[in-house]
């Protein structure tokens, strides 16, 4: 580590640097983020990209009373580090460690919890009415990518915010929008005019009229792409070079002449400093550990994902039929999707981060024939519940939804577990809910699902696939699978836990208990016949599932069984957000491992019946 980031404790360490120290610091601060990335896995391209821009926005202003909103905030590190946080920043995304997102619980200079896109607008806005509400004085900087203008909520933002005219600042990081095109001596003379002290008082004066109004854009928009936020009410600066700490420094500090709200338009470039991040931006978003000199990841396996062997049979399923049409949201790498992308380009679409978008428009497709087929993670899809009951739900529609990256997710924290989709799918009538135990039972299920002539979800973890150490038997809707027959204690698992259950029932029949065990496939609908009739015998059944127990797969059997007064123990994530760490040690930690299993099916059967 270096002079200067060593001498870096504090947010007004930075106010007392020249350009040319920060130009210096900017360097180190990528080298060190680079460093520790490589070791922990993160989000590489968008940090290295926004260095030079956190730093001119802490020369410029005071975050212990100004507040700096984060869209997404995986761009946060630079910010980490130079708040009191670079010491522990190598335990970054570990367990106990340095979340990858902003988190008020972590920093006080962390404004508010980020892990979901496009909320930084109407986050702004909710801060700006608290702030006249209360008659204080301090600045609003909202730091959002272009890329968050695909979903709604950012323009709902937008739109409010112009609309009431309180200061407010929107930094627009732009990495690929073409108004980027603009960058010239022209654009940044017009920054500067439009920001000076002078232009503002002749602003104010000019009448409000609508023909000086138009007469005005129309002229401005012959120079810059400024109509669409100054019809909304905002000044617009830039485009500015991002990675220019002066002409950064200089147009943040003009922004306090201007008493309306502002869009800074800020040109960056995507893992700037690291040759591989830049050649492959999409690569390195989000990477596991890797090699520095090289950019290959580390500890490399043969083993397929989930998600991988899902894409494969997306593609199997998609060369049979040529209605099925795929649609994800600004996750095709992720789903694996870019394999239907690259072979069958005329049956995609991504539709960017807008999964109520996705939902909708594969309802209109299912409604005119087609077989939608939404890939998206568990977490995301939550942004789009109502559209999954209101514009599927009702209707019937026949859309399957591959809820990829669902139970415990390694290293990302709260935002982004996805131990919900279970309870919030199964509450929607008319819905199929179902979880394949291994890769196989997934490719039928996908399948299966495909054939239905109503709406259904196929749920499936972020992790490797286990080996199949059964055959797959045909998928017949709302039928479990009967493993193992057991007298003394019954286990049903649902999805990927089934290989836990497997291996607690092998540990409970060495100890002298009789274990029955049920595939249930289906969380919507359950084989109530085939788990009455196992239930029965014992009277003691446990259900397992790496989703919440509130509303989850474990609610369906206790309400199912309940009726018999048959006793149920629930196995599953307990009323809270569970913390970032990886998949293996969360899983073990909450329960969620055979071990456990054992310990609660034990003292189970030793309890005496009610």
């Amino acid at each position: 580590m270096s002079k200067i980031l060593d001498s870096i404790n504090l947010p007004d360490d930075i106010k007392k640097l020249s350009y040319k120290e920060l130009d210096i610091l900017s360097d180190e601060i990528r080298e060190f983020i680079l460093k520790v990335v490589s070791r922990t896995g993160g989000h590489l391209s968008s940090n290295l990209g926004t260095v030079e821009l956190t730093l001119a926005l802490y020369k410029v202003f005071d975050f212990s009373k100004d507040k700096l909103v984060f869209d997404v905030s995986h761009q946060s590190y630079t910010h980490k580090i130079i708040t009191g946080r670079k010491d522990q920043f190598s335990t970054l995304r570990q367990y106990k460690g340095i979340s990858g997102y902003t988190n008020p619980e972590e920093s006080l200079f962390d404004t508010f919890i980020a892990g979901h896109s496009s909320t930084s607008l109407p986050l702004a806005l909710g801060f700006v009415i608290a702030r006249e509400f209360k008659k204080k004085d301090y600045e609003i900087i909202s730091l959002i990518g272009d890329g968050a203008f695909t979903a709604g909520e950012a323009y709902e933002g937008l739109n409010n915010l112009g609309k009431m005219g309180k200061k407010v600042i929107i930094v627009l990081n732009d990495n690929e929008m073409s108004i980027s095109k603009n960058v010239g001596a022209l654009s940044e003379y017009l920054s500067r005019m439009r920001s000076s002290s002078f232009y503002q008082s002749l602003k104010m004066k000019l009448p409000r009229t609508s023909l000086g109004r138009k007469v005005k854009l129309s002229i401005k928009d012959l120079f810059l792409p400024t109509v669409f936020f100054e019809e909304l009410g905002f000044t617009y600066l830039g485009p500015v070079d991002g990675h220019d700490m002066q002409k950064l420094v200089e147009t943040f500090r003009g922004t306090k002449n201007i008493p309306y709200p502002i869009v800074v338009h800020v040109v960056t470039r995507k893992g700037k400093g690291y040759s591989h991040a830049e050649e492959n931006s999409t690569k390195f978003h989000s990477t596991p550990p890797f090699e520095v000199k090289t950019g290959i990841r580390k500890n490399i396996i043969s083993q397929k994902t989930f998600s991988e062997l899902f894409g494969e049979a997306l593609v199997k399923e998609s060369k049979k039929d040529k209605r099925i049409f795929t649609i994800t949201a600004a996750m095709s790498d992720g789903t694996k999707t870019n394999l239907i992308k690259d072979l069958f380009s005329e049956r995609f679409m991504d539709v960017g981060i807008a999964e109520q978008c996705a939902v909708t428009a594969a309802a209109g497709m299912a409604k005119e024939g087609l077989k939608p087929v939404v890939a998206i993670y568990s977490t995301f899809l939550q942004r789009a519940y109502d559209q999954l009951v209101h514009d599927v739900g009702i209707l019937n529609l026949p859309v399957v939804f591959a809820l990829d990256r669902a139970g415990i997710v390694s290293s990302d924290g709260p935002t982004h577990q996805g131990v919900f989709d279970l309870s919030y799918m199964r509450t929607i009538p008319g819905f199929v809910v179902m979880a394949p135990r291994d890769g196989e039972e997934l490719k039928a299920m996908l399948h299966f699902s495909l054939q239905l002539n109503c709406p259904s979800s196929i749920r499936y973890p972020k992790d490797y696939v286990p080996k199949a150490l059964l055959p797959v038997k045909p998928i017949k809707l709302g039928k479990g699978e009967l493993i193992y027959k057991g007298e003394d204690l019954l286990i049903v698992s649902i999805g990927a836990m089934f290989y836990e259950a497997l291996r607690a029932r092998e540990a409970l029949e060495k100890m002298g208990i009789s274990t029955g065990l049920i595939n249930a496939r289906f969380a919507k609908p359950v084989d109530e016949k085939l788990i009455l009739k196992e239930a029965k015998k014992s009277r003691k059944v446990i259900t397992i599932e790496d989703n919440s127990v509130k509303g989850g797969f474990g609610s369906a059997i206790s309400e199912l069984l309940s009726k018999e007064g048959i006793e149920v123990r629930i196995v599953g994530i307990e009323d809270f957000f569970p913390e970032q760490g990886e998949r293996k040690f969360l899983m073990n930690k909450y329960g969620l491992s055979a071990e456990h299993i054992v310990k609660v099916g034990e003292k189970f059967v030793k309890e005496k019946n009610r």
